[in-house]
C-alpha cells in the first residue's frame, strides 16, 4: 500500500494508494478549535473518531445513504473512495447551540420548531462564513438543485441519525457534513461523522458529549467521546 501523503489536515491524513480511486485516511490525536488558534494533542481520540465515522458511515449506508467510506483497516485507518471535497459546510441544526445562540438571541439548548440546514464556506482564512443561497452560487460552488439536493439529503440524514440516537439517550444537537464530487460531477457524503463534527448531548443531563469540551475547558474530551462509541456500541 503507498505511502504517499496527499494532504494533512488538522485531524486526519490522507495517502495515496494502489489503486487510484482509493485513498487510506489515517485519523489523529490533534484537537484544534477556533481555525487551529486552540490545540492539543489527545491521546485514543483518533481512534475514537475513526470508529465512530466508520459505525455511521456503516450505518447510514444500510439506509440508503451513499458515501466515499469503503472500510475500516485499522484503529485508526479506514480506505474511501477519492472525491475532490467541495468547499462548503452543511450543518444541520435540531436544538439551539453554539453560533446560532448568538445569531437568534436565543437560548443554549431551545428546540427548534423545525431542523433547518445552513451553509458555511469551508475557508480558515475568512473563518468559515455562513453563505446565503446567493453567494454560493455566486462563489460557483453548487447550482441550484444541487443546493435543494444537499438541504434533502442533510434532513434525510438528520432524520436517520436521530431514529438511532434518541433510543441511546443521545440529542443531536447539530452536525456537520461534507460531500465531494465524484468524476461524474454527483455529490457523494464525505469528510467523517464524529463528535468533532457533531453536538451530542446526554438526554437527561444535558451533559456535553462532544467537541464543545475541548472548545470550552470542560475536561474529559476523551472520555465523552467514549461514552458516545460506547452507546453505539450498546446493542451489539
Amino acid at each position: 500500500m503507498s505511502d504517499t501523503l496527499l494532504y494533512e489536515g488538522k485531524a486526519k491524513k490522507i495517502f495515496s494508494t494502489d489503486d487510484p480511486e482509493i485513498v487510506r485516511i489515517s485519523y489523529k490525536n490533534d484537537t484544534t478549535a477556533f481555525n487551529g488558534e486552540k490545540f492539543e494533542q489527545l491521546e485514543g481520540k483518533g481512534q475514537l473518531n475513526n470508529e465512530i465515522t466508520s459505525f455511521f458511515f456503516n450505518y447510514l449506508e444500510e439506509h440508503g445513504i451513499s458515501s466515499h467510506f469503503v472500510r475500516k483497516i485499522s484503529e485508526t485507518e479506514q480506505l474511501v473512495r477519492r472525491v475532490e471535497i467541495v468547499p462548503l459546510e452543511v450543518v444541520t441544526r435540531n436544538i439551539v447551540a453554539g453560533s446560532l445562540s448568538k445569531r437568534l438571541g436565543w437560548e443554549e439548548g431551545r428546540k427548534l420548531p423545525k431542523p433547518i440546514v445552513e451553509f458555511y464556506y469551508k475557508d480558515d482564512e475568512l473563518g468559515d462564513p455562513l453563505l446565503a443561497d446567493v453567494h454560493v452560487q455566486t462563489l460557483e460552488l453548487a447550482t441550484t438543485f444541487e443546493l435543494e439536493k444537499l438541504r434533502r439529503q442533510a434532513l434525510e440524514i438528520n432524520q436517520h441519525l436521530l431514529e438511532l440516537l434518541e433510543p441511546l439517550g443521545l440529542l443531536l444537537v447539530d452536525f456537520k457534513l461534507e460531500f465531494g464530487r465524484e468524476a461524474s460531477g454527483s455529490f457523494l457524503l464525505a469528510d467523517e461523522i464524529s463528535p468533532d463534527t457533531c453536538r451530542f448531548w446526554d438526554m437527561e443531563t444535558n451533559e456535553k458529549l462532544d467537541k464543545d469540551r475541548f472548545r470550552r475547558d470542560l475536561g474529559g474530551v476523551t472520555a465523552a467521546y467514549a461514552e458516545v462509541y460506547r452507546r453505539l456500541n450498546s446493542n451489539n
